[in-house]
């Protein structure tokens, strides 16, 4: 158990790598395990992270609110008050506007309009938002971009290379890769909104609901990041001791005769117990896998950590939705976009190399 002065520890260090723009590697000490030596831990906005620090969740961002006419005149509305980002920010926001496209800067930044407006209310009444981050760095996605969701409006990015991983739906973003982009983004753009069928397309995610794959990263954030970072470390503790000469362990499979059952253990991610199915040497495959965890999730009632922190129009009913399963030890970049069984023979090879296997899901 860690004790609370260690707890308070980590929630201070989780609080502030929330602000901190570049990768910082976190050392927390534990002078009770492995010797004294502590564990290094990473925590940041990256998903590849020992424990992902980010700025989305569904408490702190209604992104289902309903949207508002596009009553303004300018294209995109814009609040950059850095001037002296590491990126092209300005020089998009620039060529944009020599490209004829009416924007309305509120921040101090080639200001044009008044900064003292509430920023959610003033982009509801743009057709796009320029959400250009000040630094293009791998998942340092902000508020810019989240705020944009909750307006209603086109996300115009300049930032994260991979933001379309966060995009709630195909389309639904515009992204301005480097500066040369520029132009055949401002041509989109005119077109959308020219054309009322397609921009409503771009914003259909808004009546159905973002895609599985949205709502899998955004409910990572359901679990606060000092609980993640406690399930983290009490999960190399246990293996460390699973691993020890003395440990005792339960078998991991039974033979008898022809037939052996294999002994899994599951848990949900975000949680640290684990939950054991068992599979049949007959019937090894990863069908019988996803089969097997919805069975006993679902006999358990297993509500998903997520259920209350969602909109309540994204809750979903009683059944469970199986999106992803890993095992248990990879980033959130590889569980959630990177990691497939190449079919049921991989599948079996792992169970073979990796006795009472440990895997993660994640329900939608």
């Amino acid at each position: 158990m860690l004790h609370l002065g260690y707890l308070n520890q980590v929630k201070q260090l989780a609080f502030c790598d929330r602000w901190n723009q570049h990768n910082t590697m976190l050392r927390t000490i534990l002078p009770w395990q492995d010797g004294g030596r502590g564990y290094d831990i990473v925590m940041t906005t990256s998903l590849s992270s020992d424990v992902p620090v980010g700025y989305f969740s569904w408490a702190e961002y209604d992104i289902m609110a309903p949207m508002k006419p596009k009553t303004e005149a300018a294209l995109a509305a814009a609040f950059i008050s850095n001037c002296g980002a590491r990126n092209f920010r300005l020089q998009a926001l620039e060529a944009l506007e020599k490209s004829n496209i009416k924007i309305d800067s509120y921040g101090g930044c080639h200001r044009n309009r008044d900064g003292r407006v509430d920023k959610v209310e003033a982009l509801k009444h743009y057709k796009f938002s320029l959400a250009f981050e000040n630094s293009n760095e791998e998942d340092y996605v902000t508020e810019k971009f989240f705020q944009s969701l909750v307006a209603g409006t086109i996300p115009v990015v300049v930032g994260a290379p991979n933001i379309q991983d966060f995009a709630p739906s195909p389309g639904s973003i515009i992204h301005i890769k480097e500066i040369e982009d520029v132009e055949s983004v401002a041509k989109s753009m005119r077109y959308l909104a020219e054309n009322p069928e397609a921009y409503n397309q771009s914003l259909r995610w808004k009546y159905e609901g973002p895609s599985d794959s949205f709502k899998a990263l955004v409910d990572m954030a359901a679990v606060h990041s000092s609980c993640r970072l406690c399930i983290h470390l009490a999960t190399v503790s246990r293996e460390k001791e699973e691993n020890s000469p003395g440990f005792k362990k339960r078998p991991c499979k039974c033979t008898r005769g022809p037939k052996t059952v294999y002994h899994i253990y599951v848990r949900e991610r975000g949680r640290f117990e684990m939950e054991s199915i068992y599979l049949r040497s007959s019937n090894l495959t990863l069908e019988a896998l996803k089969f097997a965890v919805v069975s006993k999730f679902t006999s358990l009632n297993h509500v998903p950590i997520w259920k209350t922190e969602r909109p309540e129009i994204l809750r979903g009913g009683n059944d469970l939705k199986l999106h992803k399963i890993y095992p248990v030890g990879l980033t959130q970049r590889q569980a959630l976009y990177t990691f497939s069984f190449k079919g049921d023979a991989d599948f079996r090879s792992h169970l073979e190399s990796h006795p009472c296997a440990k895997f993660e899901v994640i329900f939608v």
